[in-house]
C-alpha cells in the first residue's frame, strides 16, 4: 500500500477558489458582499506533442487527471506506460504535456483517425454504437464492507470536501478502505475529473482497487460505472441516483451499485451481495 492521500493540496487556493463581488438578496434586502467561487478552466491534454482533448476542470491536481484520463479512457494501459508529465501554465488555460510509450501512441494516434474527439464522458467524438459503449472486463474479487460504513464513509468524504464547502460547486470522488478509513479525495467542477483525479491518485501511490468502496457526490451516469470497472473496482456508493445504462454496465460488469446513499438508507441496483448489514 502507497502513502495516504486523503485530501488535494489547497496550498495554491487561489489557483482554484476565487472571490467574486456580488449582490446578495435577503427578506432584508440587498446587500453588497464577496463570495467565494470554484475556478474552472480549459485543460488541454497533450501526448507526445499532440493535442489530444481540452476538458474544462479545477486546476489542482491535474498530474493525477492526467494519469486517471489516459488510463480510465484506455490511452495507457499502466501507469508506467507515463513516462513524464508537466503541468505548463498558459495564459486562458492549462497544458498538461505527456511524454508516453510508443507503443501506446501509436494505437492513440490510429483512433485519432477514426474519431473526431473525445471528452471525459467517453462518448463524445465516437462513431459508432461500440465505440460509444465500451464494456470493462467483468470485476471478479468480491470482498464485502458493511451498509454502516457506507454512512459513515459518505460524512467523512464530506468533511474533506474543502473546495465544496468553500465554493459549493464541485463534486467529489473518495476511496474508502474495508475498515471504513477515508485514504484519497479529490474534488472537480466536473464529476469525471473528480473520478479521474481519484484515480490517478491511486494509481501513483500503488494503492488497491480490489478492497473497499468508491464513495461519490453525483449521480451513477455510465461512464462513472465504466470508468470504475476498467480499473476493477467492485462497490460503488453515489449520494444520488444512477442511470439505466448504468446499472446494465454495473450488472454486466459485476459491479455493486447503489445509490441514494445517505444516512441509514441506500438503495442497491446491483450485485447487492458485496453489501452487509453487519
Amino acid at each position: 500500500m502507497g502513502n495516504e492521500t486523503v485530501s488535494n493540496d489547497l496550498a495554491t487556493g487561489s489557483e482554484v477558489l476565487e472571490q467574486v463581488a456580488v449582490k446578495r438578496w435577503s427578506a432584508q434586502g440587498i446587500s453588497d458582499a464577496r463570495d467565494m467561487v470554484a475556478v474552472e478552466t480549459p485543460i488541454v491534454l497533450e501526448y507526445n506533442g499532440i493535442s489530444h482533448a481540452v476538458m474544462l476542470a479545477s486546476p489542482a491536481d491535474l498530474e493525477d487527471f492526467a494519469l486517471g484520463f489516459s488510463l480510465t479512457e484506455g490511452i495507457l494501459q499502466q501507469a508506467s506506460d507515463l513516462y513524464e508529465c508537466e503541468v505548463v501554465p498558459q495564459p486562458d488555460g492549462m497544458l498538461v504535456q505527456m511524454r508516453i510509450a510508443a507503443e501506446r501512441f501509436m494505437l492513440l494516434k490510429d483512433k485519432r483517425r477514426s474519431m473526431t474527439g473525445r471528452t471525459g464522458c467517453g462518448i463524445c467524438g465516437a462513431e459508432s454504437l461500440e465505440q460509444a459503449i465500451r464494456q470493462p472486463a467483468p470485476v471478479t474479487h468480491h470482498h464485502k464492507i458493511s451498509a454502516a460504513l457506507l454512512f459513515a464513509g459518505m460524512q467523512s468524504m464530506q468533511q474533506n470536501q474543502i473546495m465544496q464547502q468553500s465554493s459549493g460547486a464541485t463534486h467529489a470522488a473518495a476511496w474508502m478502505q474495508p475498515d471504513g478509513k477515508i485514504t484519497c479525495v479529490r474534488e472537480d467542477v466536473g464529476r469525471h475529473n473528480a473520478l479521474d483525479k481519484l484515480i490517478g491518485a491511486m494509481v501513483s501511490t500503488e494503492q488497491d482497487f480490489s478492497q473497499g468502496a468508491l464513495l461519490i457526490t453525483s449521480r451513477a451516469s455510465y461512464e462513472m460505472v465504466q470508468k470504475s470497472a476498467a480499473m476493477g473496482i467492485g462497490i460503488i456508493a453515489a449520494i444520488s441516483a444512477p442511470t439505466s445504462l448504468a446499472i446494465k454496465c454495473a450488472e454486466q460488469s459485476g459491479v455493486t451499485l447503489a445509490g441514494f446513499v445517505k444516512r441509514d438508507t441506500h438503495v442497491i441496483y446491483a450485485h447487492a451481495s458485496r453489501l452487509t448489514t453487519t
